[in-house]
């Protein structure tokens, strides 16, 4: 298997929008993860930092004093709007809507809005790896780290995937920093590149766009545009990283002005990597070369063999040795909450795809076994079409249950099929799903839908049915 060598990744020394950031009047719009590692790498500049929080959480309180104590103002509820008097910029949590009555006045004010990974970006001087996507993101970019790791590359992996991107800024008050990362690797979402402004990644990666998040996206259109933005700032020095075989996904990668590399399931590409018949190949710098066979892969589900090609041609691209590439992707541990093997009792299989939080991600879930199947999903509806999954449920599924708040258009699009069960829990749907399944059978728990209807987050709800499923007996 050949080697491949490094396009050579581009040095963007930053240029800061703001020439000093003393006494510089910033409020942070949230107070999540994000917005704590965007207010402390503002306060380590000096800034003059305000939080503002609308929906405080449990531990608000210590956290508030604790920022406190370091020269933050604090404002929460229906103070929230003193926060927003007095500021030259404004950095917002992506979970807060752009059309936000709050952000709607500031932009009329022309204060200038941005986002965490935003700010991060102005003081990363490592080239960015950014990946979006509809599915098949946070796999993706932990694979991408393991490439890394594995062919010696220091990198640091985060973003949307948990670690937000500030929080790879060498502190000034940290008495011994870490070295510069070689890379950032990061998973970014609509919400986060819809507060862009000179957000650059060295590599953009596109994965596939299918319907999703329509109940914070007025339209399809406008989420498709939220997520063409990860090549707004590229330049020939560039490259995006897309999927051939999505036809979405190639028109929107028209606007590109970087280097094209793909990855295609269905035919060869010009640059990427690809699947011919068994083997997993690649063309890169005029040639062609055998990376593995499909079969030396660990993943299930042709959407899962599509994101490690992506990892493989971002690491071909990053000069890691096919070698390398392949060992990574055989020892990275399968990942929390997407189609996760939780136990088996007394024959049954359980499955956690807590992650399948749209309509596309649970059909290939559906996809991804050969295996009878009982299916639980529902949960907080996101404008999905759950009419396509109808085919796929009639041929593999012998029984749903169906829970949480978009159980009575989940119904409607599942009209025809049967068995259908309501559960009022997820207790009650495990319960429910036994009764269908027999011995050999798998219970697919892929929601289909957002957790916040019931659950704080995916990786809640994920934990909760491990749980349920751990107390059978």
């Amino acid at each position: 298997m050949e080697p491949c060598g490094a396009m050579e990744a581009v040095k963007v020394t930053p240029v800061f929008p703001i020439a000093s950031w003393q006494d510089k009047r910033v409020t942070v719009f949230g107070l999540g993860r994000s917005g704590r590692a965007a207010a402390d790498l503002l306060l380590d500049v000096g800034a003059l930092v305000t939080i503002v929080e609308e929906h405080a959480s449990q531990d608000f309180e210590a956290t508030s004093t604790a920022y406190g104590l370091r020269g933050a103002r604090v404002f929460r509820g229906d103070e929230v709007v003193d926060g927003l008097r007095d500021l030259e910029l404004l950095v917002v949590s992506p979970g807060v809507p752009k059309d936000h009555r709050l952000l709607k006045e500031i932009n009329q004010r022309g204060i200038p809005i941005i986002g965490e990974i935003e700010l991060a970006g102005w003081f990363l001087r490592a080239p960015i790896i950014a990946v979006t996507g509809t599915n098949g993101k946070s796999t993706t970019v932990r694979l991408i780290g393991s490439i890394l790791e594995q062919s010696g590359k220091r990198a640091f992996v985060g973003g949307n995937l948990g670690i937000p991107l500030c929080e790879a800024v060498p502190k000034k008050t940290d008495p011994s920093p870490t070295p510069d990362y070689e890379y950032i690797v990061a998973e970014v979402s609509s919400f986060q590149l819809e507060t862009i402004h000179r957000f650059r990644p060295w590599i953009a990666a596109l994965l596939n766009v299918t319907p999703d998040h329509l109940d914070r996206h007025p339209t399809q259109e406008e989420y498709q545009t939220a997520k063409q933005r990860i090549f707004e700032n590229q330049t020939i020095q560039d490259w995006a990283l897309i999927n051939a075989d999505d036809p979405v996904v190639r028109t929107m990668a028209l606007s590109a002005r970087s280097g094209i590399c793909e990855f295609s399931l269905t035919k060869k590409v010009e640059q990427g990597v690809y699947l011919e018949g068994g083997d997993i190949r690649a063309r890169m710098h005029g040639e062609d070369f055998l990376l593995a066979s499909r079969d030396a892969l660990p993943m299930r589900g042709d959407h899962n063999v599509a994101n490690a090609m992506a990892a493989m041609g971002i690491g071909l691209l990053c000069g890691c040795s096919g070698e390398d590439m392949i060992r990574a992707l055989q020892t990275t541990p399968t990942f929390e909450h997407a189609l996760e093997v939780v136990r088996e009792w007394q024959g049954i299989t359980f499955v956690n795809d807590s992650k399948g939080t749209n309509v596309d991600a649970t059909l290939k879930a559906l996809q991804s076994f050969h295996e009878p199947l009982v299916l639980i999903l529902g949960g907080k509806d996101k404008g999905g079409d759950f009419s396509k999954l109808v085919d796929s449920i009639t041929r593999q599924v012998k029984g749903v249950v169906i829970i949480g708040e978009a159980t009575q258009k989940i119904l409607q699009a599942l009209d025809q099929i049967r068995p259908v069960t309501l559960a009022t829990s997820l207790t009650d749907a495990v319960s429910q799903a036994v009764a269908f399944a027999s011995r050999g059978d798998v219970v697919l728990f892929s929601p289909a839908c957002a957790s916040f209807d019931m659950f704080r987050n995916y990786h809640h709800r994920g934990l909760e049915f491990k749980r349920v499923v751990g107390e059978l007996q």
